[in-house]
């Protein structure tokens, strides 16, 4: 049984037990709504207590309902049915109580909460709002402010400021199901969330504050939106009127565009690495990496390593290179400790785990090895013949190469299956997607071992074939290169970014070069400047601004000019050399509109998918759609660009 009872004196336990995270499918609702009947018509129940087997509460609805003619009994019925129970329940939260979960809870008269639990709402990830009352509970146990704010974002709050608002009632000191008992059991209960008043906000003016705070964040998110409103209602409107209209709200969300492209990327997300290749196939121990090269990349990826629990050492090429690495790693840890991600403890263990030297001896009983040096295929190939010499003979080999050819590099070891590519993005330790490059005679031990990292570090990892750029840095040459030929026919960097940024891109990509220094990309073109191909159409303007002395945000000018306070602003010099250079080589220019920008960016984005798809670089139009939302922060509310052309737009 899903739901099941049990008897501890006049308090009936209630049990969900629908692994593995205990969704609020059709079955846990029927057996919900069959509990609140057999406990009621139990003249020896006083209260009841809700609680979860498994690793967690309720951590949400069964979103593969979506789509789906709706099941009896739904949600906000039986959530009515349990708070209008005359004997009161207490939710027992353990692990998290998301979305649906939180909705059940807060039906609930009381809530305890073990320490280490988080509650929240997070259905605007998914370009929806809670549909089972949520917007019209939480404002009545925690501040309307606050309330916008969590369903809003959709960021979750541990159980020590769900405390603190008024979210839970207690958190468990020691047991959590005997905490939740002792509290049915005291006599004492408040009125049904429902019946209470909304909570007035934490300061005057604190709601219209968030609710524009949010708003302006939104950039084309209609769900952050909709949350706002939602909140209003549960402000101005009576209870009843405020549920009808956050249904009515729910399902229109429900059906949208934004919403199935959002639940397109939850899925992909998790079936990046289903592979067949991979059943029944045991990654090796992980316990000690080392990293080669101590550099803003060599020192995101022991960031990640350490934050994640490992051991690590890193190698530099001598003492003084190694002490600046490990200066740049506990700035990194100094920053989650500020930020509350640390304890002053965890911080100090952390610390204690992590060593900067340049003896390579240093890796003997090292599990994983990660380089992260020049990108030069000569210097990490010399970097793979002095590994073999000292580390274990059954340690993983990984390259952090972002271009080169890890069937090459492996090449350069005298155990080629155990060398695979681990392409992190900068900053390696926040951002999310982690590419593993497979070469070809790759050890599926090994192959399992990359995934199983990347899920240890909080990462996607996505698998990619041996390509120039694999899946993300492949698409976004084309995409650069394209935009690049815009500048010559007829449009300015400004112009450019407003574009993509209005189509919902975080940064428009002339931005982004600034920030990451033009000069960086500029020494890969003079490197490879031999082999280009002399009948393809080159743009010499990011070469030019560079022979300037124009890197970007940090020499003050680039595409851009920046300001004292760091603003971009667009750039006379810039604009000048872009005209001079359309003039050299004889083109007409013509203004390209931003609907035109958007589209001949988009389709060279999907052409080289495209491409790489049928080279089998990727395993599926998923994987790029994954990749391209989290590596460059295409809209994750559009589904990326595969998803978008699917659909025909």
């Amino acid at each position: 049984m899903v739901v099941s009872i049990e008897r501890n004196g006049t308090v009936a336990v209630v049990t969900i037990d629908n692994p593995p995270v205990n969704a609020t499918g059709q079955a846990v609702r029927q057996g919900l709504w069959d509990a609140v009947a057999a406990t009621e018509a139990d003249p020896e129940v006083s209260a009841v207590v809700l609680a979860c087997s498994g690793r967690t509460f309720v951590a949400g609805a069964d979103i593969r309902e979506f789509g789906h003619p709706p099941r009896d009994p739904r949600l906000p019925d039986v959530l009515r049915r349990i708070e209008a129970a005359t004997k009161p329940w207490v939710a027992a939260i353990h692990g998290t109580a998301l979305g649906g979960g939180l909705e059940l809870a807060m039906a609930c008269r009381r809530r305890v909460a073990r320490a280490d639990a988080r509650l929240g709402l997070p259905e605007v990830t998914l370009g929806l709002i809670p549909g089972a009352g949520g917007t019209v509970r939480l404002p009545r146990l925690v501040a309307v402010d606050v309330a916008l704010d969590m369903i809003a974002t959709g960021k979750p709050v541990n159980a020590r400021r769900a405390f603190e608002t008024g979210l839970i009632d207690a958190v468990a000191t020691s047991d959590l199901l005997e905490a939740a008992i002792d509290m049915a059991r005291s006599g004492t209960s408040p009125a049904p969330t429902l019946a209470r008043p909304v909570r007035s906000e934490t300061a005057p003016g604190a709601f219209d504050a968030a609710a524009e705070r949010i708003q302006s964040r939104a950039r084309g998110q209609i769900a952050p939106e909709a949350a706002v409103e939602a909140l209003r209602n549960a402000i101005a409107l009576p209870v009843e009127q405020a549920l009808l209209r956050e249904a009515a709200t729910f399902q229109s969300l429900r059906d949208s565009d934004q919403s199935k492209a959002l639940r397109h990327i939850f899925f992909a997300e998790r079936a990046t690495t289903r592979l067949d290749r991979l059943k029944g196939v045991t990654p090796l121990p992980l316990f000690h990496v080392g990293i080669i090269g101590g550099g803003t990349m060599g020192a995101g990826i022991a960031a990640a390593c350490l934050l994640a629990g490992l051991t690590v050492t890193m190698i530099e090429r001598d003492v003084i290179a190694a002490s600046a690495g490990r200066d740049r790693v506990q700035t990194i840890l100094d920053d989650s400790l500020k930020r509350g991600k640390l304890t002053p403890a965890t911080h100090a263990d952390r610390l204690a785990a992590f060593a900067a030297t340049d003896t390579y001896a240093a890796l003997s009983d090292a599990d994983l090895v990660i380089e992260a040096v020049f990108e030069d295929i000569s210097v990490k190939q010399t970097v793979f013949a002095q590994l073999d010499r000292v580390v274990r003979p059954d340690a993983v080999l990984a390259t952090n190469t972002s271009y080169l050819d890890v069937g090459a590099l492996a090449a350069a070891s005298a155990d080629p299956g155990r060398v695979i590519g681990l392409h992190f993005f900068s900053p390696a330790h926040i951002m999310k997607l982690l590419e593993i490059v497979v070469p070809n005679g790759l050890d599926d031990r090994v192959l399992a071992t990359g995934v199983a990292l990347a899920k240890q570090l909080g990462k996607i990892p996505v698998l990619a074939g041996v390509c120039d750029g694999f899946i993300a840095n492949r698409i976004m040459s084309a995409y650069r290169q394209e935009a690049e030929y815009m500048l010559e026919d007829g449009a300015l960097p400004w112009q450019i970014d407003a574009a993509m940024e209005d189509f919902g891109f975080p940064m428009g990509l002339f931005q982004m070069q600034d920030l990451a220094g033009l000069d960086i990309s500029w020494a890969m073109r003079k490197r490879r400047a031999a082999t280009r191909d002399a009948d393809q159409r080159y743009v010499h303007i990011g070469d030019l601004l560079c022979e300037a002395g124009h890197f970007g945000r940090k020499s003050g000018r680039g595409y851009y000019t920046y300001d004292a306070a760091g603003k971009p602003l667009p750039s006379p010099e810039t604009e000048a050399l872009i005209l001079s250079e359309s003039a050299r080589k004889g083109i007409t220019r013509q203004p390209i509109a931003p609907a035109r920008i958007i589209d001949r960016l988009l389709g060279v984005m999907r052409a080289e998918a495209g491409r790489i798809l049928d080279e089998g670089i990727a395993q599926s139009p998923d994987d790029i759609d994954v990749v391209m939302v989290n590596a460059f922060g295409f809209p994750r509310w559009r589904g990326g660009p595969m998803h978008l052309g699917a659909l025909g737009t």
